[in-house]
C-alpha cells in the first residue's frame, strides 16, 4: 500500500507541477528578467509548486486511505495456513457488522475452502510418503533429463545404490541393464514394460512406465522394483520337483520293463524267472511307496489329511516304535538307549502322523549309522513343549547340505539313499506333519561324527486346531 501511495503522489505532483510550469512559461515573456517583478514571479512559481506538492501529498494520502481501507483490512485479517499448525486461521469480520460484510464472508468462505483443501492435500501427501517409505517394493522417479526426482529406501537397498548413483544412466549401467530413457518416454507404442535382473543373488522385476501431464505430454518416468527371489526359487523348486518325480518313476519302470521283456523273449529256469520277478516286485514296491509318499504330501499341502487328534504319551509311543524296528536294530547290532522323563505331560496331536515322524527319524538313524553304532533317545519336557531327541554316531551330514535336507527329493548321497530304499520324501513329510501339529523339527549334524534330531510338540494345554 505504501508503494502505491508513493507512486500516486509522485504522479499527481509531477502533473500539477507540469501544468503550473506551462502556465507560467506562457506568461514569463511579459516580465523583464532583471526586474523585481520577475524575481517575485519566479518565487511565486516555486512556492506554488511547493504548496501544491504538500497539498497533493495530504489529499492523495487521504483519498487512498479511504479507497484502500477495506483492502487493508482484508490483508491484515485474511486467513493464514501453515504446516506446523493447520488449524491456525483468521477470518475477516470477527462477528461484527461492517460495510464490507458481504465481501468478507466471501473471502472467509474461500479461506475455509482453501484450508480444508490444503489439509486434505497435506494428509494425502503424508499417507503417500509413509506408504512409499515402508513398502518393500522400490520406487524411483526420473525427470526427462534422467535425474532422480524421488527414490525410496527399498529401491536403494534392492539396487545397492550409493550417493554417486544419481541418474538414470548411472543406475542402469551399474546393474548392467540395457534400457533407453527416450524410447520409454517418447515412443507412442511403449506404454510400459518390465524386465528381470539379478543383483547380488537377488532376482528383481523392474517395471518401467512413462509419466504424463494432463495434456498427455511426457513429464518423466517411474520405475517399480519388486524382489521376486522367492518366486524364482519356488518356480525352480517346482521344475526340479517335476524332474525328480519323473526320474524317480522312470528308474523302477525301466527295470520292470527290462525284466518283463527278458522273461517274454526267452525261456528261463525257475530260479532265473524268480530272480527277475523279485526285481519286478521290488521296483513295484518302490514305485508304490513313492506314489504313497507323494499322495501323503499332497494331502498335507492341501490340508485334506484326515487327522485323528488324540492325547498321546510320547514316551510310550517312542517305545512302541522301537519295538517295531527291533529286527533292523539287531541286524546292525546297534546299542539303543531310551531315556524317558517321568513327568512328561501328554501331547494333543495327530496320532498316526506323529508315529510316522518318529518311525522315520529312528529308521534314518538306524540306516545311516554303521554297525555296532550307538543311538540315544531322550523324551522330556521343556517350557510348554514335550520333545523327542535322537542322537547317533552315524555318518553325519555335510554342513552345506543341512539347509536343504527338508526339501523334497533332496538327498545328501542319492546312490546310497536309493540303495537303502529311501524315496527322498521322508523328512519333507515329517516337517509337514510336525508343523501342522504346531511343533518344530531341528537337525544338527557333523560329517563323520553323527546327527542330532529334536522334535518338539506342544503339550495338551495348548490349543491344537484339528485339520479335517
Amino acid at each position: 500500500m505504501k508503494n502505491l501511495q508513493l507512486k500516486t503522489t509522485s504522479i499527481v505532483i509531477f502533473i500539477g507541477a507540469l501544468l503550473i510550469s506551462i502556465n507560467n512559461i506562457m506568461n514569463i515573456k511579459n516580465y523583464n528578467f532583471q526586474s523585481q517583478e520577475f524575481i517575485w514571479f519566479i518565487a511565486t512559481w516555486i512556492g506554488t509548486i511547493i504548496i501544491f506538492s504538500i497539498c497533493s501529498i495530504f489529499a492523495v494520502s487521504y483519498i487512498l486511505k479511504l479507497v484502500t481501507k477495506p483492502f487493508s483490512s482484508i490483508v491484515d485479517k485474511a486467513g493464514t495456513y501453515n504446516d506446523d499448525n493447520e488449524d491456525e486461521i483468521k477470518y475477516l469480520d470477527d462477528g461484527k457488522k461492517s460495510n464490507e460484510d458481504k465481501f468478507s464472508k466471501t473471502i472467509n468462505t474461500m479461506t475455509e475452502e482453501l484450508r480444508l483443501s490444503l489439509k486434505t492435500a497435506n494428509k494425502q501427501k503424508n499417507q503417500v510418503e509413509a506408504i512409499l517409505l515402508h513398502i518393500k517394493d522400490g520406487v524411483i522417479a526420473f525427470d526427462l533429463d534422467g535425474n532422480i526426482t524421488y527414490i525410496n529406501p527399498a529401491a536403494i537397498d534392492l539396487f545397492k545404490l550409493e550417493r554417486t548413483d544419481d541418474s538414470f544412466d548411472k543406475i542402469f549401467n551399474k546393474i548392467k541393464l540395457d534400457v533407453n530413457l527416450e524410447k520409454i518416454v517418447y515412443l507412442d507404442d511403449v506404454t510400459s514394460f518390465e524386465q528381470m535382473v539379478s543383483v547380488d543373488e537377488k532376482f528383481i522385476n523392474v517395471f518401467f512406465a512413462p509419466i504424463k501431464d494432463n495434456k498427455n505430454r511426457p513429464n518423466g518416468i517411474i520405475i517399480l522394483l519388486q524382489d521376486i527371489t522367492e518366486h524364482v526359487k519356488l518356480d525352480n523348486m517346482r521344475k526340479e520337483f517335476v524332474a525328480d518325480v519323473s526320474h524317480e518313476l522312470k528308474t523302477p519302470i525301466t527295470s520292470i520293463m527290462g525284466c518283463a521283456d527278458t522273461l517274454l523273449d526267452s525261456e528261463y529256469d525257475k530260479e532265473m524267472q524268480s530272480k527277475f520277478l523279485n526285481v519286478i516286485l521290488s521296483e513295484s514296491n518302490r514305485m508304490s511307496k513313492l506314489v504313497t509318499d507323494l499322495l501323503t504330501l499332497s494331502r498335507y499341502d492341501s490340508n485334506k489329511n484326515s487327522a485323528e487328534i488324540v492325547e498321546i504319551d510320547l514316551g510310550e509311543m517312542t517305545k512302541r516304535c522301537l519295538e517295531k524296528l527291533n529286527i533292523e536294530i539287531e541286524k546292525k547290532n546297534h546299542k539303543v538307549e531310551c531315556f524317558v522323563t517321568a513327568d512328561v505331560p501328554l501331547v494333543k496331536a495327530d496320532k498316526f502322523g506323529l508315529e510316522r515322524v518318529i518311525l522315520n527319524i529312528l529308521t534314518n538313524s538306524i540306516k545311516y549309522t554303521p554297525e555296532n553304532g550307538n543311538i540315544k533317545i531322550y523324551v522330556g519336557f521343556v517350557y510348554n513343549d514335550a520333545y523327542i531327541k535322537v542322537i547317533d554316531n552315524g555318518i553325519g551330514i555335510p554342513e552345506e547340505d543341512l539347509p536343504r535336507i527338508f526339501e523334497r527329493f533332496y538327498r545328501v548321497d542319492k546312490a546310497r539313499t536309493r540303495e537303502l530304499g529311501g524315496t527322498g520324501l521322508g523328512l519333507a513329510i515329517a516337517k509337514e506333519i510336525i508343523e501342522q501339529n504346531r511343533g518344530s523339527i531341528d537337525i544338527k549334524s557333523e560329517l563323520g561324527k553323527g546327527t542330532e534330531v529334536v522334535v518338539r510338540i506342544p503339550v495338551k494345554t495348548r490349543e491344537i486346531v484339528e485339520n479335517n
